[in-house]
């Protein structure tokens, strides 16, 4: 297939791991792209070096996607610069994995305000666009927790989870429509995220999984592409992708 060429694809997130690594093969098939993430100088840097290795046009804009206005902002700055936006991909995402009894409530707030907000804002405005259009691609970014839940991922599951019962209303809500919805739901994979545990021992847990079992951002996002690159009648709904060297969720 090729059905990417000349799409206008919006992705937050897209200032390391899956969301750069779909940037860049969406570039190689020649997407205009609109790049957004809260790291303004990562995010230059990853949109010039698509612009100088490929032949189609990237932006960016710096977005926190907690903040409502800003994917407003984000959503009409596609607009203006390329009139139409055909693919949103809600990537961002927050994993700061920990036990409840430790009771980390800033942390269960921030996964809930990145996980399900931020993608619930993109939603919002992205979609009343595609409505107009009579076609769109809406995808967000899950997780196999959002399937199963494991020892300290219990908000962070329960953020996935919400996103699946979301993702599939608005598969219902839009059939007829033109528009699009995919649940991209990876295993352990080699991404930012687990960084950001402050539990110590869980930190270490998920980094050596993620080290020896886990998928590379670029195969999570060779999945993403591969849900784009399909016929106008033909949705892809959810892809749960694993290593196969990954045993448990």
């Amino acid at each position: 297939m090729d059905n990417i060429k000349n799409k206008v694809v919006v992705i937050t997130g897209a200032s390391s791991g899956i969301g750069k690594e779909t940037a860049t093969l969406l570039a190689e098939k020649g997407a205009k792209l609109v790049l957004a993430a809260r790291r303004e100088d990562s995010l230059k840097e990853v949109a010039q070096a698509l612009e100088s290795n490929y032949s189609t046009e990237v932006t960016y804009k710096k977005t926190d996607v907690t903040k409502q206005k800003e994917v407003e902002e984000l959503i009409d700055f596609a607009i203006s610069t390329f009139g139409q936006i055909d693919v949103l991909f809600n990537n961002a995402g927050l994993m700061p994995v920990s036990m409840l009894r430790d009771g980390k409530v800033d942390e269960w707030e921030a996964m809930i305000d990145i996980n399900i907000k931020g993608a619930l804002y993109g939603i919002k405005y992205a979609l009343p666009i595609m409505e107009k259009q009579k076609s769109g691609h809406i995808i967000t970014t899950d997780s196999v927790a959002g399937h199963f839940t494991g020892e300290g991922s219990s908000v962070y599951s329960a953020t996935k989870y919400a996103m699946r019962a979301v993702m599939e209303g608005l598969r219902v809500e839009e059939v007829g429509k033109g528009i699009k919805s995919t649940l991209i739901s990876p295993g352990h994979a080699q991404t930012e995220l687990a960084n950001k545990i402050s539990d110590p021992q869980l930190r270490e847990a998920v980094l050596k999984s993620e080290a020896e079992t886990g998928l590379s951002a670029k195969d999570v996002a060779h999945a993403v592409v591969y849900s784009i690159d399909t016929p106008d009648n033909v949705g892809i709904n959810e892809i749960i992708l694993r290593s196969i060297n990954q045993r448990d969720y």
